[in-house]
């Protein structure tokens, strides 16, 4: 039986190759299949309701060879950064409880 952590992992990988495999490169995400993702996914990016100048800052920003595509370190980074921010709002949100009391 997988652990929680080893289940977590695994969606990572079989999301990112359920999209990646859509089109062209079957290892890399193309923009369109990365703003899919995203939607899809993700869908606070979607509540946001990104624009197309906001969706190619994110696409640049994670393109870091700027090959016009994203591969799964490159995602595996975003995911680490997107992470990384709900750990930060959870956290401040419990000091914020904590000082109320």
């Amino acid at each position: 039986m997988a652990s929680p952590l080893e289940q977590a992992l695994a969606v990572m990988v079989s999301t990112f190759h359920k999209y990646s495999a859509k089109q062209g490169d079957k290892f890399k995400l193309s923009k369109a299949e990365l703003k899919d993702l995203l939607i899809k996914e993700l869908p606070v990016f979607e509540s946001k309701q990104m624009d197309d100048a906001e969706f190619q800052k994110i696409m640049s920003d994670l393109d870091a060879n700027k090959d016009n595509e994203v591969d799964f370190q490159e995602f595996a980074c975003f995911l680490a950064c997107v992470a990384t921010g709900f750990n930060d709002f959870f956290k401040d949100h419990r000091l914020k409880q904590l000082r109320k009391k």
